[in-house]
Formats: C-alpha cells, structure tokens, sequence
C-alpha cells in the first residue's frame, strides 16, 4: 500500500473534508483518504500507483489549493 501526503489550503470544516475524501475516494485505487482542515493535510492510501496529477487536479477542482513544497 502506498500514500500520499498533500498540503492543501482552503478547507476549513469539516464539510470542507468530507467533500474531500468524497471526491479522492471515487478515484479507482484509492482505499482511504483523511484530510484535516486543522493540519491543512490529505493523506491518501491508495492500492495501486494513481497519477498525482489526477489526484491533484480533483482537489483544485473542489475550490482548494495544493501547497507545492520546495
């Protein structure tokens, strides 16, 4: 199993999560997803390689933005 960790800046309840993990888990080999509005993190746990690019693109596409780290 693999995960990935983003930063994303935008959600700040719990309403902003759960749209969040809503939309990650409707992605084929996602298995999990916790995102926290306090830690402005997704974590997502995924069963097979997933392109970062699509898991990205649906997170931006909610109205929230993903914080690149240098």
């Amino acid at each position: 199993m693999q995960k990935l960790v983003l930063k994303v800046n935008g959600m700040v309840c719990s309403g902003c999560e759960n749209r969040v993990k809503n939309a990650l888990m409707n992605i084929d080999g996602v298995i999990k997803v916790n995102a926290s509005s306090k830690k402005n993190l997704v974590t997502i746990s995924l069963k097979k390689e997933v392109d970062k690019n699509l898991v990205e693109e649906t997170i931006t596409n909610l109205g929230y933005e993903i914080i690149k780290e240098d």
